[in-house]
């Protein structure tokens, strides 16, 4: 009888981890779950959340700082993981204006501590989150994972950039096969408070102003999470290879590492005033719009180049935006009893 593979998930108790790790039990894996339970947003979701996992037999959950010496060295050589997907990040543009030295400690440090268990502790495919932020100032539309990328607008863009660059260099020296995802504004049921979907249901179900930047002309391609989930369940299954010969074009597979970077986006933008529309439908409320100009650090449109995505794990499910706001709206209401 085959024992069920380990997975290893860095960020268990965040919105993508959590979601990733309650489809790794679906699926009869054992899943270690990592999580440090930071204050950046209310640590009250992420115990739920973990709460929620905690219940299943095959979940082991552990506290642990990703950036403490020796942590992630001592939880590898104990639970042995054959996957392990790196999500615990330092996360939000914003923030990462006001408080660098935490984008350096959980992203950059963090992820120099896994890649250094890892060596020493090889899965058969490590797995790493990175944003589509890492496209920074680029204009030409579909973001495809193939265009430079040299011209990240934020630190935390830069520090994701980073670690896209330091998990290449382990996989050609160490023969780790890795995949990095690039995130695009993931959305759905358990999700961050600071990110728009949530800001925006709060203000309108509590009759406050919305505030909507760059005056509304912004595009996001928003990915709802089960689609997300069903992406990176495929491509665990699809470790990276070192290239014998040369890359096929519109491959993002490094020419001399096992090593690849895919898109993950629902790869059709949204207007910010849509997205808006689809909360008050779902809300049936009409929302107070305050227009302010743009941010700093952000971009006034994303969205994903997917075809290497279903190139390589087949045609993808597609949550239409009214569904997936929908979804989130409802759970919104159940869990703040509103």
């Amino acid at each position: 009888m085959s024992h069920p593979r380990t997975a290893f998930v860095t960020g268990s108790a965040g919105f993508i981890g959590f979601h990733l790790c309650q489809r790794l039990l679906e699926d009869g894996f054992r899943v270690i779950g990592v999580d440090s339970f930071n204050a950046y947003y209310d640590v009250g979701l992420k115990r739920a959340r973990h709460a929620m996992l905690t219940d299943h037999p095959s979940f082991t959950g552990a506290e642990a700082l990703l950036e403490q010496p020796g942590q992630l060295q001592a939880l590898l050589a104990e639970h042995r993981p054959q996957v392990v997907l790196h999500l615990a990040a330092q996360a939000g543009v914003r923030h990462s204006i006001d408080q660098p030295r935490d984008y350096l400690n959980a992203n950059i440090i963090g992820t120099f501590e896994l890649l250094e268990a890892a060596r020493t502790h090889p899965p058969a495919h490590m797995l790493l989150g990175s944003t589509s932020s890492a496209y920074g100032a680029n204009t030409a539309m579909p973001y495809a994972e193939t265009d430079k990328a040299d011209t990240q607008m934020s630190f935390y863009a830069a520090t994701k950039k980073a670690t896209e660059a330091m998990a290449h260099s382990y996989a050609h020296l160490y023969d780790l096969p890795v995949t990095m995802f690039r995130f695009f504004t993931v959305y759905g049921p358990w999700g961050r408070p600071d990110m728009a979907l949530f800001k925006f249901t709060r203000a309108i179900l509590q009759g406050d102003p919305v505030d909507i930047y760059n005056h509304g002309d912004m595009m996001r391609d928003f990915t709802y999470i089960d689609d997300l989930v069903e992406a990176i369940r495929r491509l665990i299954e699809v470790p990276p290879e070192r290239p014998q010969g040369p890359v096929p074009e519109g491959d993002s597979l490094s020419p001399v590492a096992p090593f690849r970077i895919v898109n993950i986006g629902n790869g059709a933008p949204v207007r910010l005033m849509d997205f808006v529309e689809a909360v008050e439908a779902a809300t049936g409320r009409s929302a107070i719009r305050n227009y302010l100009p743009m941010q700093p650090g952000d971009v006034p449109a994303t969205w994903a180049d997917t075809r290497l995505l279903e190139r390589l794990v087949g045609p993808m499910p597609r949550t239409g935006i009214h569904d997936g706001v929908q979804a989130f709206v409802e759970w919104y209401r159940n869990y703040y009893q509103v």
